[in-house]
Formats: C-alpha cells, structure tokens, sequence
C-alpha cells in the first residue's frame, strides 16, 4: 500500500474512533424481520426499513422463483440494448398506475433514481434549490448535475420563497428545480408539499419530491404526493423498492415525455444491467397487495403511533415525527453509540445515527417498528428503553 494511502486511513479511522463517529456494521444472520439474529443473539429489530414486512413475504418469494425460473437470475444487459424484458414493461405500467402518473420508470436503486433524473434534466447553466435535510442520494445528484445549488432552510416555506424569487429574477439560470423528500427518514416528518407547489407555480419552479419513504407508508400507501392529492401538481415522484415495497430498485414517475426523456438520457439507466426478474416479480406483487388492502399500512401505523406514545410518556425526546419512524434524539456522538450499544445488550436493535448522516450534536437512535412487529415485542423494547434510559441518565 502506499505510505501515503497509508498515513490517510490510519489517521482518519483514528479519528472517526475517537469522536465516536466510527460506524461499526453488524451481520444479520438470517432473514431482516421484527427480530434479527446478530451473533448468535435475538434481537428486536428497530432498526430496518421493512416497513410492512414484505422482504421477508412467503407469497413474494414464491413469486420472485417462479420468474427467476422463466427469465434467468439476471437480464443479461443494459436496458437500452436487450435488457428490457417484458416484466420490466409490466412493472413500469404498474408503478405508474401506483403513483397516478402517465408513465414511471424502473433503476437499479433508489439512490440511482436521483444520481439519473438530476442530471439528466439539469445542468451548470441551471439552479437547484434543495432542502438542507435531503438524502445524501439528492445532494450527489445536484452535485453531479453541475446547477448551481442553493439550500434552503428545513421545512421553511418563507425562505424557500425569497430563495426562488432570488433566483428566478436573478436571471441567471435557465431553468431553477424545488427538491425535498417526501418524508425525512432521520426525523420523520412529512413536506409541506401544498406550499411547495403553490411557490412552484408562482415562480415556475420544477418540482421533485423523494418518497423513498413514503411509499407503502403515506397516502394509504401511495406516497407522500398522494397523501396531498398532488399528483399532477408534482413533476417527478421518485421511490425506492427495497423499504415499504420490501425488495430492491428505485422509481422516478411522471410525465410520459419526462419518461421518454430519462430512457435517452439518465445515464445509470444506459450504462447499467437492468434490475433481475425474480425481483421484478416480487416487486409487482408487493405493489398488489398494498394497492389491494390497507391492513399492512394501517398496522404499521398503529405499531408507530403505540411505540411514539410509549416512548415519550418515558421521557424521550422524539422530536417532530409525524409517521412511523421515531427517533429517540440522545445528542452527543458518543453517548448516542453507548446507548444503542446499551439496547443490543438488553435485547433492543436500535442503531445509533450520528453526523455525517445527522448534523453534529443530534445524535440518535432511530426507531422504526414495522408492521410485522407484535404488541409483546414493543412493550419488551419499551421496558428495555426504560431501563437503559435511566442507567446513563437519558431519561429520569
């Protein structure tokens, strides 16, 4: 290795290990449900993006080896040459139909959606202005789009306002995009996306909103944009398929120009192997069976709100959820690591969450019960929260 490689993650890592910003990964062994095995020890999981539980559905799984049979573990190419099967139009349809767009299309991840369709409509003699609490898959793709980008502050409407009329007066940019997430996955709270689109038309702003989670949560399970009946409010609605829809891939749903145009133009779509067909078959039927009936959402919603509530009567600080993710915010880096590490050992999977993924001093352990998680299970997390809380003085 080179010396000076060397000297760069020596010195780094240390550092990370002293501020307590060192993220140690852990092995689930075994299927991601409402309890995990890591080394051998059960554990509640709180910490996973299967919302609905769907990753772990019997009726999926058969599903994704019934088309892994007929297509293949892979597609065999990009889908611009002939890695378009037939399922992967199906699928499009569908989503498309979910989200109450013309068209939609299918990438490889989430975190691909928003690194394609940023780039491939903006560019350096553009401007984007973009909320300061986005994921960091929307700042690298403003970033690699080359726009000017302009954060406006969390959730405020009145400088998402000066904002834009600063920059479509300023005459600078051809064209100026408003990006937020649907739901803000480290504090949970939802976009005022009515305001948005009334300062959008005001100021012909384009409009891009990240459900990655809100999809299967909000809207009765059709997202943050349906949650408003905005639909043909929003030009792009972005999603991903690995959390509520419980398997892997992202979708952007719009237009069917704007779609026309990302088939042309967004390059992870043209340079990378399209998503295989066992999860394409997966995928279809968790979009069935949340279009189909509203029991997953609604228990995920009641095992939310009943966690929430438990956890603030102990004395957390939840901070200003308003969906099923719930925070407990510790603060300091290290406390935060000591106290989840505190969880583990009583039983309690809860990682902690601190910067660069949360701003400093804001460290926390985020809370995500799902709707496979039972009623036993929370009040056994509860007991454990308690117990942990009072030991390092979190809560009284």
């Amino acid at each position: 290795m080179s010396k000076v490689l060397q000297n760069f993650l020596e010195t780094n890592l240390a550092g990370l290990r002293e501020h307590g910003l060192y993220n140690e990964i852990d092995t689930v062994e075994g299927p991601n449900g409402p309890v995990i095995k890591i080394q051998g020890k059960d554990l509640i999981n709180l910490s996973s993006n299967n919302y609905l539980g769907l990753a772990t559905d019997e009726d999926l799984k058969q599903l994704a080896i019934e088309a892994t049979k007929k297509y293949g573990v892979g597609a065999g190419a990009v889908r611009t040459i002939n890695g378009t099967l037939d399922i992967h139009i199906k699928l499009e349809k569908k989503l498309a139909e979910f989200k109450g767009t013309e068209a939609a299309i299918a990438y490889q991840s989430g975190f691909n959606c928003n690194m394609a369709a940023i780039s491939a409509v903006m560019n350096k003699k553009d401007a984007i202005l973009s909320d300061e609490l986005n994921h960091a898959s929307i700042i690298d793709g403003c970033r690699l789009s080359g726009a000017k980008i302009i954060r406006v502050k969390h959730q405020d409407m009145d400088d998402l306002r000066a904002k834009a009329k600063e920059a479509t007066e300023s005459g600078l940019y051809e064209k100026v995009m408003y990006i937020t997430d649907g739901v803000f996955s480290m504090d949970g709270n939802i976009a005022n996306l009515p305001e948005v689109v009334e300062i959008a038309k005001e100021y012909d702003l384009i409009t891009y909103v990240d459900d990655a989670h809100g999809s299967g949560v909000t809207g009765l399970g059709k997202g943050t944009v349906k949650h408003f009946g905005l639909e043909k409010e929003i030009d792009f609605q972005i999603g991903t398929l690995s959390k509520a829809i419980g398997v892997v891939g992202g979708y952007v749903a719009g237009t069917q120009e704007l779609i026309d145009w990302l088939k042309v133009r967004s390059r992870p779509f043209l340079f990378s192997t399209s998503l295989p067909a066992g999860d394409v078959a997966a995928i279809m039927g968790a979009l069935d069976k949340i279009s189909s009936s509203t029991e997953l959402h609604d228990k995920l919603w009641e095992n939310g709100n009943y966690l929430k509530e438990g956890l603030k009567k102990l004395g957390f600080d939840i901070g200003r959820s308003e969906t099923p993710i719930t925070p407990c915010i510790i603060g300091e880096e290290k406390l935060t690591q000591q106290f989840s590490k505190r969880l583990a050992e009583e039983g309690v999977y809860a990682k902690s969450i601190v910067f660069p993924t949360v701003p400093q001093g804001t460290g926390r352990v985020r809370n995500m019960p799902t709707a496979a998680h039972t009623k036993e299970m929370l009040d056994e997390a509860l007991a454990i929260y308690e117990k942990v809380g009072k030991e390092l003085g979190v809560i009284s």
